[in-house]
């Protein structure tokens, strides 16, 4: 699987490291580590525009276009598509720059995966409130 898009889309929102304990048994970078980075790093955007606490409760359409390696250079990038009465929807996209590949040190990067996150902005307890306190 391939992907035309040559530019990251939204705000760079995590940058992290892939290590070897987060590989599968392949010796690839697990999905479930790279998800959890995309809802860290929505999860950071959703908490700014809410001004306050939120909970993930939907992601919808996952996909994993590049295997990551250990030693790339993970980079969460997010853009608000719909911000609702109580919800925050984003997309995120997560690139990396495989530095310790054939080019080390090039500017080349590629997406690896794509997804659309939804968070829920909640009070102390839990229960929904307005994504914006002050409406």
């Amino acid at each position: 699987m391939t992907d035309t898009q040559t530019q990251p889309r939204g705000e760079m929102l995590l940058r992290t490291l892939a290590m070897p304990a987060d590989t599968n048994p392949n010796g690839d970078i697990f999905g479930g580590w790279i998800m959890s980075q995309m809802d860290i790093g929505g999860g950071i955007l959703a908490k700014e525009t809410a001004q306050g606490r939120i909970v993930t409760v939907a992601v919808d359409s996952i996909k994993f276009i590049l295997p990551v390696q250990v030693g790339d250079v993970v980079c969460c990038y997010g853009e608000l598509i719909r911000v609702g009465t109580t919800s925050i929807t984003i997309r995120l996209e997560v690139w990396i720059n495989p530095v310790l590949r054939e080019n080390p040190g090039s500017p080349e990067r590629f997406k690896v995966t794509e997804a659309t996150f939804t968070y829920v902005a909640v009070d102390d307890n839990g229960h929904k409130r307005p994504v914006r306190p002050d409406r």
